[in-house]
């Protein structure tokens, strides 16, 4: 069996990851559509609006992020970044955040603002998440496995799979219900090439446990592999257990896809991490 990681998390300090991927086609309609700002959604730790607040700033737009909390609430270190890299914050609180958010986005050309759904969700967000796996060289891998969000990332990866690749996604949401759905509008063939595993998400987005925090600190002193608490510690738990199930038949190629987004980590107490 062979296990490989793609570390995408080294591709840029700011634009984490799979974020350099998933918003290059949006930064580039706005632009043909000679928007001056580009407006998004997320929640206080949201490593998206971080990016998209860096990523506006470079591409000369004003940026607006719509939060998920209240004005009153502790201003994360993810939201203070985001406004140091110019974003305006925009507090719609929590309880009918999914309301607000879906009337904005049904008028999303309002004041010459382009509006890019939460983490990146969306056609063009699945278009460049596909080219994450444009290197011929992943070709020769028979499985493709990632942690799951919106489900964005993981439609570009089916969208670009190779008929003899088999994708793999950990949710890290208690959304069994609904990602299947958001992840089948967004691929329009190869639906039946990819599985779900919903026994890795440790209660929900950003539960985390003592257990998961030993994994992630022998992770980095053996592999110098730094994970974050949301999305990729989870992923490589999963195929952790996995592997130590046989789960994966013994000629396997495994590709596994570090999204990146390490800020989650910062709302730990000094210490609890080596890294």
């Amino acid at each position: 069996m062979q296990l490989d990681v793609l570390r995408l998390d080294e591709l840029h300090p700011i634009v984490s990851g799979n974020k350099w991927f998933k918003l290059k086609y949006y930064l580039q309609q706005a632009k043909e559509q000679k928007s001056d700002t580009i407006a998004s959604f997320g929640g206080p730790y949201s490593n998206h609006l971080v990016a998209l607040a860096y990523a506006a700033k470079e591409y000369n737009f004003k940026s607006i992020g719509y939060v998920r909390s209240n004005e009153d609430e502790h201003i994360t270190p993810s939201l203070q970044e985001a406004m140091h890299y110019g974003m305006n914050l925009k507090f719609l609180g929590r309880n009918n955040f999914q309301v607000f958010k879906n009337e904005l986005l049904q008028n999303n050309q309002a004041n010459n603002t382009y509006f890019v759904d939460e983490g990146g969700y969306g056609t063009l967000g699945a278009q460049g998440a596909a080219t994450i796996l444009s290197n011929e060289k992943i070709n020769s891998y028979s499985h493709i496995i990632c942690a799951v969000g919106t489900g964005t990332m993981m439609a570009g990866l089916i969208n670009a799979a190779k008929p003899h690749q088999h994708v793999i996604g950990i949710p890290v949401l208690k959304n069994e219900a609904t990602i299947r759905d958001e992840i089948n509008q967004l691929i329009p063939t190869h639906k039946e090439q990819y599985t779900l595993l919903h026994d890795f998400h440790l209660g929900g987005y950003a539960k985390t446990n003592q257990a998961q925090f030993d994994f992630m600190n022998l992770l980095w002193q053996t592999d110098k592999i730094p994970t974050d608490i949301v999305y990729t510690s989870k992923l490589f738990m999963a195929v952790k257990s996995l592997m130590n199930t046989n789960y994966f038949a013994p000629t396997a190629t495994i590709l596994i896809i570090h999204s990146g987004g390490l800020q989650g980590n910062r709302s730990l107490p000094t210490g609890t991490l080596l890294f």
